[in-house]
């Protein structure tokens, strides 16, 4: 069995597969390489089976998404700890190392992430998971080095190894043990805000989170659903409530779901209010398929519930949308002073 394996969810991602692809290989000597595939169809497994034959390849029948695509793959494969990394990052010298020696050193640790740059501005964090992520009771997250579209510069003022509440799935290190224990992903999910749900539930089984900033990588970003996109409104929208719903400990459920769905309502019209009434219509597709799901959500939550461990760390309990947009603060440090 191997220590590390290092699993690249691919669809249609020839182009980033030719460009980021020898970044892995030449940064990861130790580490098993394999390329799910989410039966693309571009020219990705001919590109493989030509420039890379070596690599191991799980063919998986059709575009089963972010989420049921790592469950099916990841149980086809032997390693202690698995590396979920998009196709769309460049990865440097040493990336694996610093984390994989804090995982072994805490067994406690489930789940970690590098300090996410931008390719495009390599000074700046990037949107999917900045310097590690967080969320507040109302569901909303946020990161290190990002809250909502503000990013900030790195200037070195969160490289503190830092106990978060999720772990960007855009380059995830997972205990496989831990993992398998969970059940994985949810797979309703298909893609996004699938590795906050995922973090969420290891915690409630006692397992904690963390960012490792001594390991940088640099990500593209909207490689296969861009922030335009209609589809990644509803999949975020939805998925959020999802999440809230089966895994916030809280007497005011009820309260929160409620708040929660008039703050997507204010969200809405603003997009119906800015000619984006596509975006405007994926929120009442994302609540109608919430209402759809409340009782298959409930079930998983009294499910969940019974086996929890202990209480999960960092939901902060203020909201971020009231910081944020009526108070002004658009930086991690502007509101967390003491815990950069």
């Amino acid at each position: 069995m191997n220590s590390v394996a290092i699993v690249i969810l691919n669809w249609n991602g020839r182009k980033y597969l030719e460009q980021f692809l020898p970044y892995v290989i030449t940064h990861s000597q130790n580490a098993e390489i394999v390329i799910a595939d989410n039966n693309s169809t571009d020219d990705s497994l001919s590109f493989l089976r030509l420039h890379y034959p070596s690599l191991r390849v799980i063919r998986i029948s059709k575009n089963e998404g972010y989420s049921k695509g790592y469950n099916i793959a990841l149980k086809q494969i032997e390693a202690e700890y698995y590396v979920l990394l998009n196709s769309d990052i460049e990865v440097t010298e040493n990336w694996i190392e610093p984390v994989i020696a804090f995982m072994r050193a805490n067994p406690d640790v489930a789940a970690c992430q590098p300090k996410i740059l931008s390719y495009h501005n390599r000074n700046a964090f990037e949107y999917a998971g900045a310097c590690g992520g967080f969320i507040d009771y109302l569901g909303y997250p946020f990161c290190r080095g990002r809250i909502f579209n503000t990013l900030e510069n790195d200037c070195g003022q969160y490289d503190k190894c830092l106990q978060i509440f999720w772990a960007t799935g855009a380059c995830m290190f997972v205990r496989a043990a831990a993992f398998h224990e969970v059940n994985g992903f949810d797979d309703d999910y298909f893609a996004h805000m699938e590795e906050i749900d995922l973090c969420w539930r290891l915690q409630h089984r006692g397992y904690k989170i963390f960012c490792i900033p001594q390991s940088r990588i640099y990500h593209i970003g909207g490689g296969t659903l861009n922030k335009l996109s209609p589809q990644k409104t509803y999949l975020n929208f939805r998925n959020s409530l999802y999440a809230l719903y089966k895994n916030i400990e809280s007497r005011y459920l009820f309260v929160i779901i409620f708040l929660r769905l008039c703050l997507d309502g204010v969200a809405g019209i603003k997009f119906l209010f800015t000619d984006s009434y596509k975006h405007s219509f994926a929120v009442v597709r994302a609540h109608l398929s919430f209402y759809r799901n409340v009782r298959k959500l409930h079930k998983q939550r009294v499910e969940l519930k019974k086996k929890k461990k202990s209480c999960s760390l960092g939901l902060f309990q203020g909201s971020i949308v009231f910081h944020y947009f009526i108070l002004g603060k658009k930086k991690y440090s502007d509101i967390f002073k003491n815990r950069s």
